[in-house]
């Protein structure tokens, strides 16, 4: 999927894909969130690109997913700063929670800066839930399945 962002936006995506978000007016702020789950076998693939092509945008990308019995999850995301953009920022984060010990996952985040005075950062994570943070809701009562799934909502964001 192409876009062309020409004001402020916010986009949700809520399956995989290729994702282009071209940001082609000064001015304008986009905003990328996705909260993804993977089961049993599926490979959940996600590529995006956030091209910065006039001065003055801004971009936050923040890509959450779960794996859990024997998916994978692939993310790859990129931010790229065309020449002669000052004053552009963007962030992107990538985190992939593991919730099963067969889960897999790659997150590979990517800048390409072709200009000066811009701010731009990203992240990656992949991590699987803290015992202790299964250990806490267990010591009130919490059964440990209920317990993981509080955990993977919140996460989320549901």
């Amino acid at each position: 999927m192409k876009t062309k962002i020409t004001k402020n936006t916010k986009i949700e995506i809520v399956e995989g894909g290729d994702y282009v978000f071209e940001l082609i007016e000064p001015g304008v702020n986009l905003e990328v969130a996705m909260a993804l789950e993977a089961t049993g076998k599926e490979i959940l693939e996600i590529e995006i690109l956030i091209h910065h092509q006039k001065p003055n945008t801004t971009a936050n990308t923040v890509l959450k997913a779960v794996g859990s019995d024997q998916s994978q999850i692939i993310i790859k995301a990129k931010i790229l700063i065309d020449k002669n953009c000052p004053n552009t920022e963007s962030f992107l984060t990538e985190k992939v929670l593991l919730v099963s010990k067969d889960a897999k996952a790659i997150a590979i985040p990517d800048l390409e800066i072709l200009s000066d005075d811009v701010k731009c950062s990203h992240a990656a994570n992949v991590s699987k839930i803290p015992e202790n943070q299964i250990f806490y809701l267990m010591s009130r009562g919490v059964s440990r399945k209920k317990a993981q799934e509080m955990i993977v909502e919140g996460f989320l964001g549901k």
